[in-house]
């Protein structure tokens, strides 16, 4: 034998023997059925699977691809709808009235898309997980819509537009969260083969649905009970998969949610949870519930209305990039950050919040009185902001350090960040948000 080969971590292996008229010989070692498997896996996988991409990759791929099949049955019961209330079928219909509805659902649809992404384009990034959720039961509530419409063809025209204002915001929030998941995943900066990849599988998985949607579809055809029988079912399924996809999901970055879980468990008990624990705990259906909501990013002048305590803030935070400020009547903290904050001033800022929030929330519970929070918890129980917040910013000053380590430790990446900053940024100095000269 003059040498050997494996392709990867698969079990495709040859070795190479130089025969008597020193030619080089190949010899296949493959397990039987191995050529077969490996083109599968070259075909609908990325290159370099499994080390290529994420850990949680085949757990959550595999959820995918039962949502996107239960998802395209219901698209066909839907279409089907549409095309009767249109009047595919009925004489008396008009090829204009068909063409005006289209147009008037395709046009609703793309004013919806704009709207979207104009308010909530930056949290898609931030809250991948909760938002590819809310595009999925965005896109059943859709498909009910358009099944439910040629019930009531006085109303059809709105009920399609409707539905499809809401599909259009599913194409905004699934194709962007799609390529936040894709980012995690992609772990040899082949985010273009894993989206390819994942396209290939959706793309089968789409074609054998629609080969099951050609024997429903003539089956179903005027059995009311039965599309909505069909209709619950694959819903059901569609639901229950997307969640377990989502659930499956173990991100490293930080974002407000689980910054909010890893600070709270660790001022009960000093240590950082794993990145399993927290992503097992993050809330995927609904914002994560706090006492005290975390603004970074704010403007001077949703903040302050008193120059005198602005002034005092400042004095406050001389040496930091940031302002922070706590009302209690909003149950605010709202954080000002400088031309000059880093991402670390960001983390810094979001923790010294979080603390300020865990010592509110359990303001009358025994876990708030250790001695490191107790000046927070006494300065916020007379209602004394500012020295809560000098407290807490002293606090993390001597805690913050060994949390990172803890973060660190467990696997947690601190670069980037994922804290939805809004892009207000003040610039300050000891006498004044300003020079004298800029007045």
């Amino acid at each position: 034998m003059v040498c050997k080969e494996v392709y990867g971590s698969t079990n495709v292996l040859k070795k190479y023997v130089k025969t008597e008229k020193d030619k080089l010989k190949t010899v296949d070692l493959s397990p039987k059925w191995t050529s077969l498997s490996q083109f599968f896996t070259v075909v609908f996988l990325p290159q370099g699977y499994p080390e290529s991409v994420s850990s949680d990759y085949l757990q959550y791929q595999i959820w995918d691809t039962i949502q996107a099949f239960a998802s395209s049955i219901t698209g066909t019961l839907a279409a089907q709808a549409l095309l009767k209330g249109v009047g595919v079928g009925d004489e008396s219909a008009t090829v204009m009235a068909a063409t005006l509805t289209w147009i008037l659902k395709d046009g609703t649809g793309m004013i919806g898309r704009i709207l979207f992404a104009w308010m909530q384009g930056t949290n898609l990034d931030c809250d991948a997980k909760r938002w590819r959720l809310f595009a999925d039961i965005l896109n059943d509530m859709a498909i009910f819509m358009e099944i439910l419409a040629p019930y009531f063809k006085a109303y059809f025209t709105p009920i399609v537009c409707t539905a499809g204002v809401c599909k259009s915001i599913v194409g905004v929030a699934g194709g962007a969260t799609r390529a936040a998941l894709t980012q995690h995943q992609a772990r040899r900066n082949n985010m273009a083969d894993v989206s390819a990849k994942d396209g290939s599988q959706e793309t089968l998985v789409n074609l054998a649905a629609l080969v099951c949607s050609l024997t429903l579809v003539p089956l179903v055809t005027g059995k009311d009970v039965l599309i909505w029988s069909l209709f619950l079912l694959f819903t059901l399924l569609h639901l229950f998969a997307n969640y377990s996809a989502v659930t499956s999901v173990v991100m490293e970055t930080l974002n407000q949610a689980r910054l909010h879980i890893l600070v709270h468990h660790y001022l009960q008990t000093g240590e950082v949870l794993s990145l399993q624990e927290v992503n097992y705990k993050e809330p995927v259906l609904w914002k994560t519930r706090r006492k005290l909501n975390v603004h970074l990013g704010t403007s001077i002048g949703k903040v302050f209305s008193r120059a005198s305590i602005l002034e005092e803030s400042i004095a406050l935070y001389k040496d930091s990039n940031y302002l922070l400020d706590i009302n209690l009547q909003t149950g605010c903290v709202s954080i000002i950050l400088s031309p000059l904050s880093t991402t670390m001033d960001h983390l810094t800022s979001c923790f010294q919040a979080e603390v300020i929030d865990y010592v509110y929330d359990n303001m009358y519970k025994p876990t708030a009185k250790s001695e490191d929070l107790g000046n927070i918890r006494s300065a916020l129980n007379e209602g004394d902001t500012l020295s809560a917040t000098a407290a807490s910013y002293n606090y993390a000053a001597v805690h913050l350090e060994k949390f990172q380590r803890g973060l660190t430790e467990k696997g947690w990446l601190c670069e980037p960040l994922l804290l939805g900053p809004d892009e207000w940024r003040a610039e300050w100095d000891s006498a004044g948000t300003l020079d004298k000269k800029d007045v």
